[in-house]
Protein backbone atom coordinates (compact mmCIF):
# COMPACT_ATOMS: atom_id res chain seq x y z
CA UNK A 1 0.00 0.00 0.00
CA UNK A 2 1.29 3.44 -0.91
CA UNK A 3 2.72 5.04 2.23
CA UNK A 4 1.04 8.38 1.60
CA UNK A 5 -2.35 9.43 0.31
CA UNK A 6 -2.82 10.06 -3.38
CA UNK A 7 -3.66 13.68 -4.12
CA UNK A 8 -6.14 14.84 -6.73
CA UNK A 9 -6.00 18.27 -8.34
CA UNK A 10 -8.55 19.39 -5.70
CA UNK A 11 -6.56 18.16 -2.69
CA UNK A 12 -3.01 18.85 -3.88
CA UNK A 13 -1.00 21.84 -2.68
CA UNK A 14 -1.81 24.95 -4.72
CA UNK A 15 1.71 25.00 -6.21
CA UNK A 16 1.10 21.73 -8.12
CA UNK A 17 -2.63 21.72 -8.88
CA UNK A 18 -2.21 22.89 -12.46
CA UNK A 19 0.52 20.36 -13.23
CA UNK A 20 -1.33 17.49 -11.53
CA UNK A 21 -4.47 18.39 -13.49
CA UNK A 22 -2.52 18.42 -16.75
CA UNK A 23 -1.01 15.01 -15.97
CA UNK A 24 -4.46 13.64 -15.09
CA UNK A 25 -5.77 14.90 -18.42
CA UNK A 26 -2.79 13.43 -20.29
CA UNK A 27 -3.20 9.97 -18.72
CA UNK A 28 -6.98 9.96 -18.31
CA UNK A 29 -6.72 9.92 -14.51
CA UNK A 30 -4.40 10.85 -11.67
CA UNK A 31 -1.85 8.06 -11.67
CA UNK A 32 -0.74 7.00 -8.21
CA UNK A 33 2.83 8.10 -8.89
CA UNK A 34 1.72 11.63 -9.80
CA UNK A 35 -0.78 11.88 -6.95
CA UNK A 36 1.92 10.82 -4.50
CA UNK A 37 4.49 13.19 -6.01
CA UNK A 38 2.00 16.03 -5.51
CA UNK A 39 2.67 15.99 -1.75
CA UNK A 40 5.85 17.93 -2.45
CA UNK A 41 5.89 20.71 -5.02
CA UNK A 42 9.66 20.15 -5.35
CA UNK A 43 9.08 16.53 -6.40
CA UNK A 44 6.24 17.04 -8.86
CA UNK A 45 7.67 20.25 -10.32
CA UNK A 46 11.09 18.57 -10.80
CA UNK A 47 9.45 15.66 -12.59
CA UNK A 48 7.42 17.97 -14.83
CA UNK A 49 10.45 20.17 -15.54
CA UNK A 50 12.64 17.22 -16.61
CA UNK A 51 9.85 15.91 -18.83
CA UNK A 52 9.47 19.37 -20.37
CA UNK A 53 13.19 19.79 -21.07
CA UNK A 54 13.32 16.36 -22.69
CA UNK A 55 10.26 17.25 -24.77
CA UNK A 56 11.72 20.60 -25.82
CA UNK A 57 15.33 19.63 -26.49
CA UNK A 58 15.62 15.84 -26.52
CA UNK A 59 16.68 13.98 -29.63
CA UNK A 60 15.22 10.53 -28.90
CA UNK A 61 11.85 9.48 -30.27
CA UNK A 62 9.15 8.05 -28.01
CA UNK A 63 10.11 4.45 -28.83
CA UNK A 64 13.71 5.03 -27.73
CA UNK A 65 12.70 6.96 -24.60
CA UNK A 66 10.37 4.16 -23.53
CA UNK A 67 13.02 1.52 -24.22
CA UNK A 68 15.49 3.41 -22.01
CA UNK A 69 12.87 3.63 -19.27
CA UNK A 70 12.23 -0.12 -19.50
CA UNK A 71 15.93 -0.88 -19.07
CA UNK A 72 16.35 1.45 -16.11
CA UNK A 73 13.16 0.18 -14.46
CA UNK A 74 14.26 -3.41 -14.90
CA UNK A 75 17.79 -2.91 -13.56
CA UNK A 76 16.40 -0.89 -10.66
CA UNK A 77 13.59 -3.41 -10.08
CA UNK A 78 10.78 -0.84 -10.19
CA UNK A 79 7.61 -2.76 -11.01
CA UNK A 80 5.56 0.43 -11.29
CA UNK A 81 7.87 1.94 -13.92
CA UNK A 82 8.26 -1.32 -15.83
CA UNK A 83 4.46 -1.50 -16.02
CA UNK A 84 3.99 2.15 -17.00
CA UNK A 85 6.69 2.01 -19.63
CA UNK A 86 5.48 -1.29 -21.06
CA UNK A 87 2.23 0.54 -21.81
CA UNK A 88 4.12 3.55 -23.15
CA UNK A 89 6.42 1.42 -25.28
CA UNK A 90 3.49 -0.39 -26.85
CA UNK A 91 1.86 2.99 -27.60
CA UNK A 92 5.17 4.08 -29.18
CA UNK A 93 5.22 1.09 -31.54
CA UNK A 94 7.07 -1.68 -29.71
CA UNK A 95 5.44 -5.08 -29.36
CA UNK A 96 4.91 -6.74 -26.00
CA UNK A 97 7.58 -9.29 -26.97
CA UNK A 98 10.02 -6.48 -27.73
CA UNK A 99 9.36 -4.84 -24.35
CA UNK A 100 10.18 -8.14 -22.67
CA UNK A 101 13.37 -8.54 -24.73
CA UNK A 102 14.41 -5.00 -23.79
CA UNK A 103 13.90 -5.70 -20.09
CA UNK A 104 15.82 -8.98 -20.38
CA UNK A 105 18.65 -7.44 -22.39
CA UNK A 106 18.12 -9.81 -25.32
CA UNK A 107 17.39 -7.30 -28.07
CA UNK A 108 17.78 -8.89 -31.49
CA UNK A 109 15.37 -6.69 -33.47
CA UNK A 110 17.35 -3.42 -33.56
CA UNK A 111 21.16 -3.50 -33.20
CA UNK A 112 21.45 0.29 -32.95
CA UNK A 113 18.91 0.43 -30.12
CA UNK A 114 20.60 -2.54 -28.45
CA UNK A 115 23.91 -0.64 -28.30
CA UNK A 116 22.26 2.38 -26.65
CA UNK A 117 20.36 0.24 -24.18
CA UNK A 118 23.52 -1.62 -23.18
CA UNK A 119 24.97 1.76 -22.15
CA UNK A 120 21.78 2.52 -20.22
CA UNK A 121 21.95 -0.88 -18.52
CA UNK A 122 25.61 -0.49 -17.54
CA UNK A 123 25.16 3.09 -16.37
CA UNK A 124 22.16 2.21 -14.21
CA UNK A 125 23.81 -0.86 -12.72
CA UNK A 126 27.19 0.79 -12.12
CA UNK A 127 26.36 4.21 -10.66
CA UNK A 128 26.86 5.91 -14.01
CA UNK A 129 29.98 4.07 -15.13
CA UNK A 130 30.12 2.31 -18.49
CA UNK A 131 32.85 0.33 -20.19
CA UNK A 132 34.85 2.03 -22.93
CA UNK A 133 33.94 -0.70 -25.40
CA UNK A 134 30.22 -0.19 -24.74
CA UNK A 135 30.61 3.55 -25.40
CA UNK A 136 32.49 2.80 -28.63
CA UNK A 137 29.84 0.27 -29.66
CA UNK A 138 27.26 3.02 -29.23
CA UNK A 139 29.24 5.31 -31.52
CA UNK A 140 29.86 2.50 -34.01
CA UNK A 141 26.13 1.73 -34.05
CA UNK A 142 25.45 5.28 -35.22
CA UNK A 143 24.68 7.20 -32.04
CA UNK A 144 26.29 10.62 -31.70
CA UNK A 145 28.11 12.13 -28.73
CA UNK A 146 25.05 14.37 -28.28
CA UNK A 147 22.75 11.37 -28.04
CA UNK A 148 25.05 9.35 -25.81
CA UNK A 149 25.42 12.23 -23.38
CA UNK A 150 21.68 12.94 -23.48
CA UNK A 151 21.18 9.37 -22.32
CA UNK A 152 22.33 10.48 -18.85
CA UNK A 153 19.28 12.75 -18.48
CA UNK A 154 16.90 9.94 -19.42
CA UNK A 155 18.58 7.62 -16.95
CA UNK A 156 18.43 10.28 -14.23
CA UNK A 157 14.73 10.94 -14.82
CA UNK A 158 13.94 7.25 -14.65
CA UNK A 159 16.07 6.68 -11.55
CA UNK A 160 14.24 9.63 -9.98
CA UNK A 161 10.84 8.02 -10.59
CA UNK A 162 12.10 4.53 -9.66
CA UNK A 163 13.52 5.76 -6.38
CA UNK A 164 10.40 7.76 -5.65
CA UNK A 165 8.24 4.66 -6.18
CA UNK A 166 10.51 2.62 -3.93
CA UNK A 167 10.45 5.33 -1.25
CA UNK A 168 6.67 5.71 -1.05
CA UNK A 169 5.84 2.14 -2.15
CA UNK A 170 3.52 3.31 -4.92
CA UNK A 171 0.55 1.00 -5.48
CA UNK A 172 0.21 -0.28 -9.02
CA UNK A 173 -2.88 1.31 -10.59
CA UNK A 174 -2.12 0.25 -14.18
CA UNK A 175 -1.78 -3.17 -15.83
CA UNK A 176 1.27 -5.03 -14.54
CA UNK A 177 4.18 -5.70 -16.86
CA UNK A 178 4.69 -9.39 -17.66
CA UNK A 179 6.91 -11.21 -15.20
CA UNK A 180 10.33 -12.14 -16.53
Amino acid sequence: MTRITIHTPDTAPEAVRTELGALAQQFGKVLNIHGAMAHSPVVLQSYVALQQVIGDYGTFDARTREAIALVVGNVDECSYCQSAHTMGAKAAGLTLEQTIAIRQGTIDFDPKLAALLELARQSTANKGSVKDDAWQEGLDAGWTDVELTELSTHIALNLFTNYFNHLVDTDLDIPAAPHL
